[in-house]
């Protein structure tokens, strides 16, 4: 299928589809006349990229388990192994970002938010 249609049927712009073919996320085939030629999947892959995207992944991480996810014999299996992996990331950032709030909350009413936080304590 032509991009005009992949974009229609993916709900995406013929933009997004060529930056993902750039990212190497997809690949169309030229015909003679220059224009590039999808098969079907690519509707249902261009599906799956959006949502992961929407549950955190970035497109490098979707293009680095992109090929794996297709070659692997039981996708749904995979898949949960991806989730997880990304659940423990996002716990290591929350952790993260708790300590980076706790470290904010000592210095406010400091009279100098930037010192060390040990500084505002002691002094």
């Amino acid at each position: 299928m032509r991009i005009g249609e992949l974009a229609a049927q993916a709900g995406i712009t013929k933009d997004t589809i060529r930056f993902y073919e750039k990212l190497g996320l997809v690949t169309g085939r030229r015909l003679t006349n220059g224009y590039r030629d999808f098969p079907p999947e690519t509707v249902t892959w261009l599906h799956y990229i959006r949502t992961a995207q929407a549950l955190g992944f970035s497109l490098a991480e979707i293009a680095r388990h992109g090929e794996e996810l297709r070659d692997a014999p039981d996708t749904a299996e995979a898949l949960s192994a991806l989730f997880e992996e990304k659940i423990h990331v996002i716990d290591a950032r929350m952790a993260e970002l708790a300590a980076l709030r706790a470290d904010l909350e000592v210095r406010v009413g400091t009279g100098c938010p930037l010192q060390a936080a040990h500084q505002a304590l002691t002094g």
